[in-house]
């Protein structure tokens, strides 16, 4: 069977305008579940598990926004540029606090909102050791960002880079 030009026309616009609907269906679905503070959280270690996060990467400021507020989004930024591909400030994975890891149970807790903040825990075990992170969040005009990661015993990402601000 031959197909005439006008309509290969015809499918090769169906397949466009099915391939543009199913692609703003998933644009629109990550938007939508940006919109609380564990799913950006949720959304931000799944992104870094497919290594597609906003660390250690210089191609796209935006991915840094899109997860973090612009002072801690600088600092992030700032240290992927400096470091030209070396160690910089963030020295280990900083969404389990570990250079070596080997994560298990990990959970997302729900959020404890208060008004435009929020704390989102993450808790898992790493090489048998249990660990708890606890994601500081604020919300602005352009939804939840994350402000700090609070490791425990007074350690958050902020924290690391004050000897170079």
């Amino acid at each position: 069977m031959m197909i005439k030009s006008t309509q290969l026309g015809i499918l090769v616009l169906i397949l466009c305008a099915s391939a543009a609907a199913v692609c703003g269906q998933s644009t629109a679905a990550a938007a939508a579940a940006a919109k609380t503070p564990d799913a950006l959280v949720a959304d931000l270690y799944r992104a870094h598990k497919l290594k597609r996060g906003p660390f250690f990467q210089t191609r796209s400021r935006a991915l840094v926004d899109k997860y973090f507020a612009k002072p801690l989004a600088d600092l992030i930024w700032k240290d992927a540029v400096t470091s030209k591909g070396e160690v910089g400030v963030i020295d280990g994975d900083p969404l389990y606090d570990a250079q070596d890891f080997e994560i298990k149970n990990f959970a997302i807790g729900k959020p404890a909102i208060d008004g435009t903040s929020a704390k989102v825990s993450t808790t898992f075990v790493n090489i048998g050791e249990k660990k708890t992170i606890v994601f500081l969040l604020t919300k602005g005009a352009a939804g939840w960002r994350i402000n700090d990661i609070d490791y425990g015993g007074g350690r958050t990402l902020v924290s690391e880079f004050k000897d170079v601000r």
